[in-house]
Parts: structure tokens; C-alpha cells; sequence
């Protein structure tokens, strides 16, 4: 069965693993036999600016990795929100990492979601595993892949010799994937 095409921006600032969830999105989309675009946008401060990606996922060969009015958003911190929040496609998501944005929603005619990621992440023992947590949220809350894809990507990534790294993770994409089941979410 034909899965709808989707573009998404991942955006956070510098040392969020941005880019790296993005690559795990394209990751999972590659291994389920789907076309995908990787384009990163990053300052040159790097740690602690912004960076962002697009990700393109699709079931025949992608044009361009340019998007401007992306499906999704998934946004790390406050500054993602008010940079691409207006960008979002009518009736698009923003996913939003709600424990560093507390403003009011702008518009009507997108979904918002919103995960308190650092807190969940802080809860498993691993603040760093943020990323992880949204990116786990967003794909149980659409299913344009499986989290059984993405928990595959994460063994392949981390090595063997950091399994307590693995088993954060792991906890990270089960965590994230809970809490979108959540009446709350919905």
C-alpha cells in the first residue's frame, strides 16, 4: 500500500541531535524501501545556534530537498516555533518540544502536539536523548514509518560496546511513543 508523501523540518538549536534525527528519519524511510531527500541547514557556531533539516519521504524519486511549506514540523525549542510555525501547511502538524515553548498556538487550520521532551528525557536519566523522544512521538503519532524502523536505525548507529547508550535510547523511543497515546495528545 502507498504511503502519502511527507516533508518534515526538524529544527532545534546546535547539540539537540537535530540533524542526527533527521538522519534517523531518512534512515528508517530508506529501509522501508521509500525515496528520501537529507537536507541540513546549519550556522557556523554550530553547538548552540540554530540548525535545522528537511527531510522528503516519498514513494517515487524526489524532485528537489527544498520545501517550503512543509507536512510537519518538529521543533526542539522556541525559536523553531516562531521561525517555522507560518511555514506549516495547512492542515500540517507542528510538533513541538513543550518543554522549551509555552506560548499560545497562532493558527487554526494546523494540528499542534505538543511533548514535553527534556522532561520525559530527564525522567529516563538522559536529558540528551530529547531528540530521540520527539522523534519517536512523531512517528507513532503518524506512521509514516515504523518505530520498529527506528529502533533498527538506533542498534545500527550506537555500538554494541555502549549498551547502556542503547538501552537509554531504546527507553528514549518508547517513552516518546507512549506518551502521543496519551489522551492529553489527542
Amino acid at each position: 500500500m502507498a504511503t502519502k508523501d511527507a516533508s518534515i523540518i526538524f529544527s532545534g538549536f546546535g547539540g539537540q541531535g537535530v540533524l542526527f534525527i533527521g538522519m534517523a528519519m531518512s534512515n528508517c524511510a530508506m529501509n522501508e524501501d521509500k525515496y528520501v531527500t537529507w537536507l541540513p541547514s546549519y550556522g557556523a557556531e554550530m553547538r548552540g545556534g540554530t540548525a535545522n533539516c528537511t527531510v522528503i519521504i516519498a514513494n517515487e524519486e524526489v524532485a528537489s530537498p527544498y520545501e517550503q511549506t512543509p507536512d510537519y514540523v518538529i521543533a526542539l525549542n522556541a525559536q523553531s516555533v516562531e521561525k517555522f510555525e507560518m511555514k506549516v501547511k495547512p492542515g500540517g502538524s507542528l510538533i513541538v518540544n513543550s518543554s522549551l515553548y509555552h506560548e499560545k498556538e497562532r493558527r487554526t487550520d494546523i494540528n499542534y502536539v505538543y511533548v514535553p521532551a527534556n522532561e520525559i528525557a530527564a525522567k529516563i536519566g538522559e536529558i540528551k536523548c530529547a531528540n530521540v523522544v520527539m522523534l519517536s512521538a512523531f512517528i507513532e503519532k503518524t506512521k509514516i514509518v515504523k518505530i520498529e524502523s527506528l529502533k533498527k536505525v538506533i542498534r545500527n548507529v550506537i555500538s554494541a560496546s555502549k549498551a547502556k547508550l542503547l538501552e537509554i535510547n531504546e527507553l528514549a523511543i518508547q517513552k516518546g511513543a507512549e506518551y502521543v497515546k496519551l489522551p492529553v495528545c489527542n
